[in-house]
């Protein structure tokens, strides 16, 4: 099964239960990538000193993309409108998640790139 089948699949609910399933996972992954992003601002940040910032920013960009993805392919392949019970305002909430994850990492990866500056090119 290709990548692409494999995510219609899931966000028609296809692989495993009902028209929710969907949505649901697109908002985990949402959730997933706002907290890597998260993370990965507190890294850049030097609140916490584990980890790489670059890598969890991108991550975060990376996790928030694939549940905005997951959200609008939901919201393309459901049919009936908001309380049928077919998961459309759960994927329609995934996608400012998505987009919170995508911003996170955006951020993180600035600061990243800030802190690299070599001493002598810095404002004074």
């Amino acid at each position: 099964m290709s990548a692409s089948a494999a995510l219609l699949a899931a966000a028609e609910g296809g692989i495993i239960g009902d028209g929710r399933t969907g949505a649901n996972l697109a908002l985990g992954v949402g959730l997933l990538g706002l907290a890597i992003g998260w993370l990965a601002l507190a890294r850049a940040g030097g609140r916490i000193s584990t980890g790489n910032a670059r890598t969890g920013g991108m991550s975060a960009s990376a996790v928030g993309m694939a549940g905005m993805a997951l959200a609008v392919l939901h919201l393309a392949t459901s049919s009936g409108g908001p309380g049928t019970g077919n998961g459309l305002v759960g994927a329609i909430v995934a996608i400012p998640l998505g987009l919170g994850a995508v911003l996170l990492g955006r951020r993180a990866l600035t600061r990243c790139h800030r802190a690299d500056r070599p001493a002598d090119r810095m404002p004074v």
